[in-house]
């Protein structure tokens, strides 16, 4: 079975098949950073963590881009009322969001555009569509798109055709032949079905140049509008990497499929006269918390860093996500995370239990024993079963029920005095590169690293540290993340000559009472 996808677009599960195999080129709507994401926004980046892992775990090449929405309404306004410019009030939210990926252990994109480093090909975009005149400028000074010259517009949504066309003849008498402010809609977000003519570049106002977000084009100085971001970024990047203007994939929240998605649909192939935008639509439900959507709006937020200072460990978040398929709604209640936290610390065990028995085993001297035919054949049955969830649109509940079978399994032959082998240490190495639900609490519990999210948590740095004072605070914590494993295997000598390392290079490491870590810089670090 290969992988099979459920298209937006077509409301079917299909085969995937890429453009140009195994390239794969995936763009994901990232946080609007006015604040910090809360968890119901990392359900949805978990799931498209989960989504480039089996994707690369299956052989393609990923190039993923992920956007940070650094200038729309929401970020003029707060910053205005913090009375400094744009750039600065959303640079500590960028921060967070890092730091919070990296404490979820989602595996860094390859690109992370700006919304403002990216004005030239806003602009250029724009002033296409108003060449080719399906997109005009109203008497507010701000250019909109016109939907009613755009035929294809709401088949992502499946909008109802007959109000869309009833809603562009409205416009269309108004101008004689061309929409309005009074028929288009300004604002960012706007109401379900809504659909109006949609801004594509907003006039200057007086905020916008308050906190400097107003920029020179030919039709005026402004700023983009949200839904222009997202298609002048992605086109942008994977022309440049990939020499196409058509995604492999796109996906985000449910949330985003009306107005967001379609508008990008709809702006992007009518610059590009290409048919599609992206061929895959791919969309994530929402976190309810105790039945009701977690959002700023109803005041039930809960972010990252609140779990971090519970001393929740990523591995129980993670375990609680993939607990229901990324297409169900998820509902987040202390009962459910205390119960993922138990699955995730039995799975650490496990994962310790089959390190010890490695070294048990390499410990005797003579000749290798042969890995138990039990355990091998667990092992199989464990790979096969959990493709056929993963591939079967990232069935990722029913691919944790066959990795627990295997600890099952694999618990029961050892338990039994058999060798488990290279083939179960295999298929554990499978689950824990696609779902990263290994790592026992203990594990985690020395917070955000650089170390987990990318690969490299199992990795020994550097004796030396690098240049740059960033790149040595992280060199500092993934030393700390060594330690701790070692702790943790009872290797006190080697946990002992890591603090000696650390205090050599200006670092010192301070034990805290709920078993969490802290990283001291004392003296500055020497240069690599």
């Amino acid at each position: 079975m290969s992988l099979r996808l459920h298209n937006t677009l077509t409301r079917t599960v299909e085969p995937f098949v890429p453009l140009a195999p195994p390239r794969v080129t995936l763009y994901t709507c990232g946080p609007t950073v006015y604040n910090y994401a809360h968890i119901g926004n990392f359900r949805t980046f978990l799931f498209e963590d989960l989504l480039r892992r089996w994707l690369e775990t299956s052989g393609y090449r990923v190039f993923h881009v992920m956007n940070l929405t650094d200038v729309d309404d929401k970020t003029i306004k707060r910053a205005a009322a913090a009375g400094v410019p744009i750039g600065a009030y959303v640079q500590p939210f960028i921060d967070a969001f890092f730091a919070d990926r990296d404490y979820l252990r989602i595996r860094p994109a390859d690109a992370y555009p700006r919304a403002t480093a990216y004005i030239g090909p806003m602009i250029a975009l724009t002033e296409a569509l108003l060449a080719k005149g399906i997109a005009y400028q109203g008497e507010d000074g701000s250019v909109y798109f016109a939907i009613g010259r755009f035929p294809a517009y709401g088949r992502l949504s499946r909008l109802d055709q007959r109000e869309l066309r009833t809603g562009a003849a409205a416009a269309a008498r108004t101008q004689g032949g061309h929409a309005t402010g009074a028929r288009g809609v300004s604002a960012d977000e706007y109401a379900k079905e809504d659909a109006r003519d949609f801004a594509l570049w907003k006039a200057a106002r007086p905020e916008d140049e308050a906190v400097g977000a107003a920029w020179d084009a030919p039709f005026g100085r402004g700023r983009p509008g949200w839904h222009l971001e997202c298609s002048a970024m992605a086109l942008d990047l994977i022309a440049t990497h990939a020499g196409t203007d058509v995604l492999d994939i796109h996906a985000g929240g449910v949330d985003l499929i009306f107005p967001h998605h379609e508008d990008e649909i709809a702006q992007s192939c009518a610059y590009t006269g290409k048919p599609e935008f992206a061929r895959y639509w791919l969309h994530g439900e929402f976190l309810n918390v105790h039945g009701t959507k977690m959002s700023k709006r109803y005041g039930n937020i809960l972010t990252a860093r609140d779990l971090k200072e519970q001393g929740v460990d990523a591995g129980a978040v993670r375990r609680l996500i993939f607990g229901t398929h990324y297409r169900q709604t998820l509902d987040w209640t202390d009962e459910a995370l205390a119960a993922a936290q138990e699955s995730s610390t039995r799975l650490g065990t496990f994962r310790d239990r089959l390190a010890a028995a490695e070294r048990t085993e390499s410990g005797r001297g003579g000749p290798e024993r042969a890995e138990d035919p039990e355990s091998i054949a667990a092992a199989q049955r464990f790979r096969a079963d959990f493709t056929v969830a993963m591939d079967d649109d990232l069935n990722a509940p029913q691919a944790i029920a066959a990795l627990f079978e295997l600890v099952r399994e694999g618990n029961r032959l050892l338990d039994a005095g058999r060798r488990v082998g290279p083939a179960m240490r295999g298929a554990w190495a499978l689950s824990e590169a696609v779902l990263d639900l290994a790592p026992a609490s203990r594990t985690l519990s020395v917070g955000p690293s650089a170390a987990i999210g990318d690969g490299r948590a199992h990795e020994t740095p550097p004796e030396t540290p690098p240049a740059g004072p960033a790149e040595q605070e992280e060199w500092a914590r993934r030393w700390a993340e060594v330690r701790q494993r070692e702790k943790g295997r009872r290797n006190f000598a080697e946990a002992d000559r890591v603090r000696a390392l650390l205090r050599q290079h200006g670092f010192e490491l301070r034990d805290m009472k709920d078993g969490t870590v802290g990283i001291v810089r004392t003296a500055p670090v020497d240069s690599a």
